[in-house]
């Protein structure tokens, strides 16, 4: 049995957080070991899945694109302590970053993207931080102490072209007008709206088409394909993950 379904960026955005937060390899760094959810749209509600509440995601955002005038333009939120879990116990007072001088092999650090290639499985994050931000402040213990690192991104940050060559164009030395962030090219376990709806139901789904208006610009419409339980299953998470986020618009 095959569906197709448009989702709207916050919709993606909670079917992926669902589909993290199902992870076999989450549940067992809960039970055992550390999580870390760095900040960002989509690990706030990562964040509320793993908790099972409600938090304000609006501060618990550190790099944004907004547009540049309007009534959307702003996003006003205090700042959100990041979610760092302990044997599923929260610790209070510790950053992502200073949560990583602490993991181990088996521990998770979910960190979100700015760009993905998806062909390469390849994701690309924007670093404006004169000494690398979050990233920057744990990349090298992440690779050496072998820590899950899971990059959850949605398909619409899917870009043509090499990242690691796009990452190099970010870092010449030029005279740039204005801010200038560099793209630092990143691995870890992606998790799409591809991967989630696999982790949630088991049916296979693959992009189709993208776009939209009215509030469903950036939506990505999907073929998911798999047996009639499968799929039944995805239309109810989809059908949930629409009504949670029915008022959001980031």
């Amino acid at each position: 049995m095959k569906a197709h379904v448009a989702l709207t960026v916050p919709e993606s955005k909670r079917i992926i957080a669902k589909g993290v937060a199902a992870m076999g390899t989450v549940k067992k760094a809960l039970a055992d070991g550390i999580v870390t959810v760095a900040k960002g749209t989509t690990n706030g509600r990562i964040a509320e899945e793993i908790l099972g509440e409600r938090i304000d995601r609006g501060g618990y955002i550190t790099g944004r694109v907004l547009p540049s005038s309007g009534p959307r333009a702003k996003i006003g939120s205090a700042s959100v302590p990041e979610v760092v879990l302990r044997k599923g116990e929260r610790v209070d007072g510790v950053s992502a970053v200073e949560s990583i001088a602490e993991m181990k092999q088996g521990d998770v650090f979910i960190k979100g993207c700015n760009a993905l290639n998806y062909q390469q499985k390849l994701g690309g994050i924007l670093i404006g931080h004169s000494t690398g931000g979050t990233i920057g402040g744990t990349i090298g213990t992440i690779v050496s102490r072998k820590i899950n690192l899971i990059l959850p991104v949605g398909l619409e940050k899917n870009i043509y072209g090499d990242i690691n060559e796009l990452s190099k164009k970010t870092r010449e030395d030029d005279e740039y007008f204005g801010s200038a962030p560099t793209l630092m090219p990143v691995t870890g376990i992606i998790v799409t709206e591809i991967e989630a709806l696999e982790i949630l139901t088991g049916a296979k789904a693959v992009q189709i088409a993208a776009g939209g208006i009215a509030g469903a610009e950036g939506s990505v419409w999907l073929l998911v394909e798999g047996a009639k339980a499968q799929i039944e299953t995805a239309m109810k998470i989809i059908d949930e993950c629409r009504e949670i986020e029915k008022d959001s618009w980031f």
